[in-house]
């Protein structure tokens, strides 16, 4: 089963690629990411261009790091979450409610998406600094833990630049 899934791929695409329903159906995969506030990314994900954004929300909550606060004990999770309208999932919010984060979710069919704009650029502005990487602009690699290893290592970098201003 494994060999012919692999030649169905053509055998350079890893596991986490699919075919993207925006670019003709070519193979590729999407990075998912949680910023806070600043632009700073806290969590990323690699999945097939094909998966819905929905199902990587839970993976990224529960990999964003405990955060030191200026006073008290470090915080293990964020306050508030702003998501667009692929969250909208009445089992996504009721997870985030259970976990004691408010969260600020668009609702599809009744809401724009210009009201979350102002919150949501922070994070284009981000996935535009993780896009300026070469390496992440194409995907050249085979395995799907080398690219989120070369993800990550952009990532630090934002992270690095931003904080040592």
């Amino acid at each position: 089963m494994r060999n012919r899934l692999r030649q169905r791929e053509g055998g350079k695409r890893g596991p986490l690629t699919g075919p993207n329903p925006t670019d003709r159906g070519k193979a590729g995969s999407k990075i998912h990411l949680i910023t806070d506030r600043n632009g700073l990314p806290l969590s990323l994900g690699i999945s097939a261009a094909n998966m819905h954004d929905s199902l990587g929300l839970q993976p990224l909550v529960r990999g964003i790091p405990p955060i030191r606060t200026r006073r008290g004990p470090r915080r293990r999770r964020p306050a508030k979450l702003h998501g667009d309208k692929g969250y909208d999932y009445d089992y996504l919010r009721r997870w985030l409610r259970k976990r004691g984060i408010r969260h600020r979710i668009a609702r599809r069919g009744v809401e724009s998406s210009e009201r979350l704009g102002r919150h949501r650029w922070v994070v284009e502005r981000t996935v535009s600094w993780l896009a300026g990487c070469r390496r992440l602009h194409r995907c050249y690699e085979r395995k799907a833990e080398h690219f989120l290893a070369f993800t990550a290592i952009a990532a630090s970098l934002i992270n690095y630049r931003r904080l040592a201003r």
